[in-house]
């Protein structure tokens, strides 16, 4: 498929986006914080239901955020939330991060979360966001890495998702594995002053053992990712429902442990 047309993966069930709604700036954005500004212009590319939106939001008002992502549904659970709060500095629209609709050097700062690792070319949508950020501004990305996930213990059903997870992502056009690419992705976009930095997401407790574990199983049996597992011929019907058990199992262990690791750019412009 053409590199702009990559598919997806996750979709927008209820199983992702109990992980989406999650999401705050404290734990997906924290090497961007240092750099908000009560006042500046934020565009927040891929802004999924909308939390790290409107915790963004908060922290630059009276300044404003524009909040993209590539359906009007998703940008309307956005707007729900953004409503919640009371916030009326943020604004949704329907914008391809390939060809973003904005003048040039429209914004302090253009932040995307788990976005690059589903677009068809990471390094135009790197440039794009590059040319729509103000000189000294900054541009903020940060991925997962799915090969580098791992946990405790050793599940064999877990590794099988991992594998096919792998395989559904880049039948869809996308990389999986994006973490460990942002920083070369954003010297191709023609970054120079970039600094790079990891995180992580670790699930270890009973009550995140069990929510980690449960929304994963949900999305491998009901999600459009099942549906595209099937579809591409990555999975039948039969394996999804065993390594969805793989994950209720791995939930109810006493010692389990999952890590989530993520690369993290933060380029200036």
């Amino acid at each position: 498929m053409p590199k702009e047309t990559a598919v997806y993966t996750h979709g927008h069930h209820e199983s992702v986006l109990r992980s989406h709604r999650w999401r705050t700036a404290a734990n997906s954005a924290a090497y961007l914080l240092d750099e908000l500004r009560p006042g500046q212009a934020v565009l927040d590319v891929g802004c999924g239901p909308g939390t790290i939106t409107a915790d963004l939001a908060a922290l630059v008002a009276p300044g404003r955020v524009t909040a993209v992502d590539t359906t009007q549904d998703i940008l309307g659970q956005a707007a729900a939330v953004a409503a919640e709060r009371g916030l009326e500095n943020v604004e949704f629209t329907v914008a391809d991060v390939h060809a973003l609709d904005f003048p040039d050097d429209s914004f302090d700062v253009v932040h995307a979360h788990q976005v690059l690792q589903h677009v068809g070319d990471p390094v135009q949508a790197l440039r794009e966001m590059r040319r729509v950020c103000r000189p000294g501004g900054v541009v903020a990305v940060r991925d997962s890495d799915y090969a580098a996930m791992t946990w405790y213990p050793e599940t064999p059903g877990l590794g099988e998702w991992q594998e096919v997870y792998g395989r559904v992502a880049r039948g869809n056009g996308g990389e999986p594995d994006a973490g460990r690419r942002l920083l070369s992705w954003a010297r191709l976009a023609g970054f120079t002053d970039i600094t790079p930095t990891a995180a992580a997401w670790c699930f270890a407790t009973p009550e995140s053992r069990a929510w980690w574990s449960g929304l994963w199983a949900d999305r491998t049996t009901d999600s459009v990712y099942a549906e595209l597992a099937v579809r591409g011929g990555h999975a039948s019907a039969e394996q999804l429902a065993a390594v969805a058990g793989a994950w209720r199992a791995w939930g109810d262990e006493a010692d389990g442990w999952f890590m989530v690791p993520h690369g993290e750019v933060l380029c200036r412009a």
